[in-house]
């Protein structure tokens, strides 16, 4: 081996060692502890770690996924180590996902009449079923058409649906608090840019709705929202994909808001048109 072909090779594997010690050090987890769980010694993750030894192409995906790196990023670690990505990045118009589009839609009808939609990684809507519509009536146009709608600027954004929120501070902190974990997760430049972008809002100094009474049993934190004089209540709950195998599936996330409470079921059943 040349002198120059060894010293690219050190820098791989320095490469890759620097950003396998980045994501063990933000998942807190030891050098001995991640050895047991990949099967392997502490004496050689911190040979991969510091760039004395260079990793194989299956040690390296068995560390990234006892890390919980994300896929796109997994990507990064097999370059950085000297190998091609493994994962693709699949347009959704692609037919090859015509499978899942179909699978996706047919989910959104299903949950009609109540709020279903399905962001990308920074939440721009991918799609939404007509409960959500209904929520997002008489919203400014500009919000609405100035390019992918996102669900964090039309929730939050003061001309959005913030203004009708009557638990707006409290939900605002579900939502910041829920970004920031997948900051912490995923490291994304553009997810931390709308986190920032979002939190600068105006947020009122209290909230028009009271804590939750012993009238409705709330088993989670719900959004509580107006619509065209009426108080609705709904939680939210979060889906993805287990294993995906391509990045752009790995980013999708199915949101459905489920009622908190039996008037916002009629009044929804009503309006279901």
């Amino acid at each position: 081996m040349t002198t120059r072909a060894m010293s690219a090779r050190r820098g791989t594997t320095s490469e890759v060692g620097r950003l396998l010690r980045g994501w063990r050090e933000e998942r807190r987890i030891s050098q001995l502890d991640l050895a047991l769980r990949a099967d392997s010694s502490a004496r050689h993750i911190s040979f991969v770690e510091t760039g004395r030894s260079r990793p194989s192409e299956e040690f390296l995906l068995r560390l990234a996924e006892h890390l919980d790196v994300p896929v796109r990023e997994r990507n990064a670690l097999l370059l950085a180590a000297g190998y091609a990505p493994r994962f693709a990045e699949t347009s959704l118009d692609d037919p090859a996902l015509g499978a899942l589009r179909a699978g996706l839609d047919q989910l959104l009808r299903g949950y009609e009449p109540y709020p279903a939609l399905i962001v990308d990684g920074t939440y721009d809507v991918i799609a939404a079923n007509r409960g959500v519509a209904l929520l997002l009536e008489s919203l400014p146009a500009h919000l609405l058409a100035a390019g992918p709608m996102n669900a964090m600027r039309l929730t939050l954004h003061p001309e959005g649906l913030a203004p009708r929120i009557r638990n707006l501070r409290a939900w605002r902190g579900h939502l910041l608090a829920q970004m920031e974990r997948q900051i912490a997760l995923a490291r994304s430049p553009a997810l931390r840019a709308l986190h920032d972008e979002v939190a600068a809002y105006p947020v009122p100094e209290r909230d028009d709705d009271p804590e939750p009474g012993d009238d409705v049993p709330y088993f989670a934190l719900p959004m509580v929202i107006e619509h065209d004089g009426h108080v609705l209540s709904f939680v939210s709950s979060i889906s993805t994909f287990n294993t995906p195998m391509d990045v752009t599936v790995a980013e999708l996330a199915v949101e459905t808001l489920l009622p908190a409470d039996p008037a916002t079921v009629k009044y929804l059943q009503r309006n279901a048109g």
